[in-house]
């Protein structure tokens, strides 16, 4: 949670920029809502959870509880928006949602609950949609590489993976180099105008050559986005640095970036000792750095060093008597295990140098595993290949969907099928002449593929 606050604290000013306002939306949906926008939620039917009991009395009408909120902001978009000088229109709310995922749930990354947060916008126009999926994008890749030191792909996902009802869907994507399995990190959408017909959000556009006219019952209708990022972000980042000592944390969301751990030997004067490492945590604090003191006397210091590395605290300072004497501490990295001594008069500096360090080398480290792990197919015997080896997969494609469908029901095996994780926007040359690897049609784009989470 406190990984999740800091995350948020981010997200959230970065969105309130944009004027994003806040909401809270009600956690339950009534069946009736459900049938009438059943298209939408045909997407999300084998994972919703219905409430039919309180107590021991059975409900008259099963109520869902939410899988997504569209369902229940919309109709209150349609009576809020009547002109465009009410757009655009700008929500965003922290929340959880329950996904009924019946088979092998894993905690952080597919869970029945998680805590996301969903922005919901409408606009008048479908440029001003456009720009801003792409700049939430921006930010869910911020906030994987900037902040969790986890390399990502942003994307179009296929028609088959995108958005249930939606116009397009973007994505950023990760990859597991230790499973061989891609994960959507996380989707800004372009719903188009579907929702807008589904839900009949109109306004009166200014623009209109009817409107001008005063004509009446002319009315548009408005463009919306839908995106969101979730807690699963916390779990990618444990599979991508995790070790067999344990958490690897970035320090720019570590609770704790720096624990101070006094090493007593015999005869030591530890009265001295434990003031100079209050002294450390409260100018390492005083400077911004989230720092701790680990003073608990029924536990030995190899203890404690083992418990903190398993808890993934970036960096570890160890005082004994000798250090003492010599005016200097001895810190210790998590991410690879390097020790040097600072003197204590520059501790501060020395600290920040070191926390940005491990940052960046996190960050470098897992973009160097995933791309030793990227393997340009041409064809479906290369491709049958590179998924046996559980490699993220960069084939020329038809962009169609029967021959992704068919792909998926090729490769279906214990593991799981191959799907498309998304078309990078970073694409490489497409050479003329060049063919689908399924299908051997005309390739339209490159694509992502791959086993996935």
């Amino acid at each position: 949670m406190e990984i999740w606050e800091l995350l948020k604290e981010f997200f959230d000013a970065e969105i309130k920029k944009l004027k994003l306002k806040s909401y809270y939306f009600p956690l339950f949906i009534t069946e009736n809502v459900v049938q009438k926008k059943k298209d939408h939620f045909e997407g999300f039917a084998p994972e919703v959870a219905w409430v039919t009991k309180t107590g021991n009395s059975e409900l008259e009408a099963p109520i869902a509880i939410r899988p997504t909120s569209e369902t229940v902001m919309y109709p209150y978009f349609a009576k809020w928006i009547r002109s465009h000088r009410n757009l655009p229109l700008r929500c965003n709310q922290w929340c959880s949602v329950v996904r009924w995922e019946c088979s092998n749930p894993i905690p952080l990354i597919r869970s029945r609950e998680f805590l996301w947060q969903e922005g919901h916008t409408v606009f008048a126009t479908k440029e001003e949609s456009d720009e801003e999926v792409l700049h939430i994008l921006e930010l869910y890749r911020r906030i994987y590489e900037e902040f969790l030191a986890v390399p990502v792909s942003k994307g179009r996902k296929s028609e088959v993976e995108k958005f249930a009802g939606g116009l397009y869907t973007t994505s950023v994507e990760a990859f597991i180099p230790n499973t061989g399995r891609g994960i959507q990190a996380a989707t800004s959408n372009c719903l188009g105008q579907n929702f807008a017909k589904m839900f009949e959000i109109f306004f009166e556009d200014e623009n209109d050559p009817a409107q001008k006219k005063k004509e009446k019952n002319k009315r548009s209708l408005v463009w919306q986005n839908s995106w969101a990022y979730t807690t699963r972000s916390i779990g990618v980042m444990v599979m991508t640095h995790g070790d067999d000592k344990g958490l690897v944390l970035p320090p720019r969301v570590a609770p704790i970036q720096v624990m101070v751990i006094p090493d007593p030997l015999e005869d030591a004067d530890m009265t001295a000792i434990k003031e100079v490492c209050e002294t450390i945590v409260y100018t390492l604090s005083q400077a911004g750095i989230r720092a701790d003191l680990d003073a608990r006397e029924n536990y030995t210091p190899e203890w404690k060093h083992s418990h903190w590395e398993m808890k993934g605290v970036p960096l570890r300072i160890e005082i004994d008597v000798k250090d003492l004497a010599n005016k200097q501490v001895r810190v210790v990295r998590r991410d690879n295990g390097a020790k040097v001594d600072i003197p204590s008069t520059d501790l501060v500096e020395h600290v920040q140098v070191l926390l940005d360090r491990i940052q960046d080398s996190l960050f470098e480290t897992a973009k160097q595993k995933r791309d030793a792990c990227i393997e340009v197919v041409y064809t479906w015997d290369e491709f049958t290949a590179a998924v046996n080896d559980k490699k993220l997969i960069l084939a020329p494609w038809c962009d169609e969907e029967e021959v992704e469908k068919d792909v998926r029901a090729r490769t279906e095996g214990d593991l799981g099928s191959a799907k498309t994780l998304c078309a990078p926007f970073d694409q490489p040359d497409l050479v003329e002449g060049t063919v689908c690897f399924a299908s051997g049609k005309p390739a339209k784009t490159w694509s992502f593929w791959g086993r996935s989470y």
